[in-house]
């Protein structure tokens, strides 16, 4: 039997019980309700023992969801191993110990691998797509920048203007982009000069964070009310540019919640696991995460704080002069096929101690490919999450350097 044939199988066997009236859900960005379902005031069934899936020794049902992950390595197909996960608790388990990171597997699953490190030894590939009219950003995983049928959806951002700074919203649902939505993930600020940014995650980006001042309360005739606000504002990145004597932009970005050490043999980068759970909000369309309903506004760090040599600086890669165009030029491998300022190479500086091929090696690369698609290509030790906020830095104007 073919694993296409074996989730078909398990499709059919819990779609028959759920037409009966139980409620089985299958499909990206979904989870099972509870399988139990009174009938009459007395009787409680089980749908899940209702398959022939239920019966299934753990070892051979182990290794049947290896099968599956393992044959799906991409998407769309990839959902049928999301589809797994959101069958039962103890599916869920098991899916969440079988896929691994995307620094380990190189692939993107579930909504947590956004904010996870990318993979170590090469670029994964994605794309920006601009939409002028509503100031939205989306982001895809594929190689054809040219249809959304190829790729996967992952972020998208929507750019709000204020009258001291700019800010461009986060989020994991493209049809809701605001910071009230339970799908918020983080934002990027600017300046007013649009030449300083600072990227806020919404959840602590790993265990040495202590919030040093809340709003998470107001007051409402006496009482204190939490709203529902599903997240924080935890600084995890600062983005500067300038002109330099080529005429072009010179960027900096400072990692705050990246060790310089986590490019170094050995190295490690912090990797949430999962989304904070919050008894108020919850990611309606994501299976088993939600988010953190605290907001916070200003954060320590633990061994990094007040360090900057202790954090993972990136600079843009200089260009270098071509003679036959005559011209400044970066060498993209293919993926930027149109000239433009805002075309970048973000490599680990070095201050960071990288010498050689380290400093060498591009870990951020973002480049035209039309009107208004970006190619946006990135490794570990950043994420896709952290990636995206970096380039939208760049579709914003700079008044100082442009």
């Amino acid at each position: 039997m073919s694993f296409k044939s074996i989730i078909q199988d398990m499709k059919g066997e819990l779609g028959s019980i759920s037409r009966k009236g139980f409620d089985v859900k299958f499909g990206y960005g979904m989870r099972s309700r509870s399988h139990r379902v009174v009938q009459d005031s007395s009787v409680t069934v089980d749908a899940f023992k209702q398959s022939c899936w239920a019966n299934m020794p753990p070892e051979l049902l182990r290794d049947v969801l290896m099968r599956i992950e393992a044959s799906e390595s991409t998407w769309p197909p990839r959902k049928n191993v999301v589809a797994c996960s959101g069958v039962c608790r103890n599916w869920r388990e098991i899916m969440k110990e079988i896929v691994k990171t995307p620094e380990i597997s190189g692939k993107l699953t579930f909504p947590i691998s956004l904010k996870q490190p990318g993979p170590r030894d090469s670029l994964l590939q994605c794309y920006i797509k601009r939409n002028r009219s509503n100031q939205t950003y989306y982001l895809y995983l594929g190689l054809n920048q040219a249809s959304n049928d190829d790729g996967k959806f992952l972020l998208a951002a929507r750019k709000c203007r204020r009258p001291t700074c700019t800010d461009y919203i986060i989020s994991l649902n493209g049809d809701d982009v605001s910071k009230g939505s339970s799908t918020y993930i983080g934002k990027l600020r600017s300046n007013f000069l649009g030449t300083k940014f600072t990227v806020y995650d919404a959840q602590p980006p790993n265990a040495g964070v202590k919030v040093t001042k809340r709003r998470s309360t107001r007051l409402i005739n006496m009482k204190q009310v939490s709203p529902r606000v599903p997240a924080g504002n935890y600084a995890v990145a600062h983005i500067s540019y300038e002109l330099n004597v080529l005429g072009s932009r010179r960027m900096q970005c400072v990692m705050d919640a990246i060790p310089a050490s986590s490019i170094e043999p050995g190295g490690v980068a912090p990797t949430q696991t999962e989304f904070l759970h919050s008894n108020l909000d919850t990611f309606p369309s994501l299976p088993f995460f939600r988010s953190k309903s605290t907001r916070t506004e200003s954060f320590q760090l633990g061994p990094l704080s007040g360090q900057k040599d202790g954090m993972l600086v990136l600079r843009n890669k200089a260009p270098r002069w071509h003679e036959q165009l005559q011209c400044w030029c970066l060498n993209f491998n293919g993926r930027v096929t149109v000239a433009s300022v805002k075309n970048f190479q973000l490599v680990a500086s070095p201050e960071n101690g990288a010498t050689g091929q380290e400093h060498e090696n591009v870990i951020l690369q973002f480049g035209k490919v039309g009107k208004d698609v970006f190619t946006m290509d990135y490794q570990y030790p950043i994420s896709a999450f952290q990636a995206f906020a970096v380039c939208l830095s760049s579709f914003d104007t700079k008044i100082a350097c442009e």
